[in-house]
Formats: C-alpha cells, sequence, structure tokens
C-alpha cells in the first residue's frame, strides 16, 4: 500500500474514531444501537435535516441506510394483500360492508372479504380515491 493511501486511511480512523465517539452512530448490531440511531435520526428530522440543502442531510441519510438495513433483517415487514388493506380500511374508518359503494351491493363486498372474489381494477381505483391511497397498496 502507498504512503498516501496508508496516511489518509490513519487520517480517516481517527476521524472516525472522534465521530463515533461523539455521536454512536456506526453499524447497527442491536436493538440499543437500533433506538439511539432512531433517536438520532429523529433529532435530525427535526432540526430539518430531511431537506436536501440542510447541511446535515447527507448524515441524515446515511443514518436512515442503516434504520432501513436492520429493519429489513430484523422487522421484515410482512406481505399484505388486497383484502388484508380493505380489512384495515373498513375497521380504521369504522365501515360495514353495506358501507362500500365503491365495491357495490354488500353481498359482493362479503365474497371479496371471503375470498371468493377478487378486487377489480374499477373497485381499487374508486377505494383509493375514497380513502387517499395509492392503488398498488391493494396488489
Amino acid at each position: 500500500m502507498e504512503m498516501n493511501a496508508q496516511m489518509a486511511i490513519a487520517s480517516i480512523a481517527d476521524a472516525w474514531d472522534d465521530f463515533h465517539a461523539a455521536s454512536h452512530i456506526g453499524h447497527i448490531a442491536t436493538d440499543a444501537d437500533y433506538a439511539a440511531a432512531t433517536r438520532l435520526a429523529d433529532e435530525l428530522v427535526d432540526d430539518g435535516a430531511m431537506e436536501e440543502d440542510h447541511p446535515r442531510h447527507s448524515l441524515f441519510m446515511m443514518l436512515s441506510d442503516l434504520i432501513y438495513a436492520y429493519d429489513q433483517q430484523h422487522h421484515p415487514m410482512p406481505e399484505v394483500h388486497g383484502v388484508q388493506v380493505l380489512r384495515f380500511l373498513m375497521d380504521q374508518h369504522g365501515l360495514r360492508q353495506n358501507q362500500l359503494p365503491e365495491i357495490g351491493r354488500q353481498s359482493v363486498v362479503s365474497e371479496i372479504l371471503a375470498g371468493k372474489r377478487s378486487l377489480t381494477v374499477d373497485h381499487i381505483r374508486n377505494l383509493s380515491v375514497r380513502f387517499g391511497i395509492n392503488p398498488n397498496a391493494f396488489f
């Protein structure tokens, strides 16, 4: 290795040690690391670091990537299907089967919820408009 590369690594290592000691940012290996990282990310959000022109935006994005990687490995999201989304929306809005004109008659809603019928493109389009969500949520 060249002398310049060794000096660069030494300089980076010293800066890293100082940075890590001050921030505790690094590889997220434990739930405690995760909690510390999310607390710092929340503080950065409060400071406006989500904005691309913010001086600490890059730090926020790096921290977000570390948090996302930990989440993907340790807290994966279950696969959700359209009927589950529909049930969730009905529950959140206190709706009964006969209160979904976007789908049609109560019997059609019942068949969809029972898995006997599928949501159609029109159903999805209408439900997306009603609830203000992206149609992809149903796929």
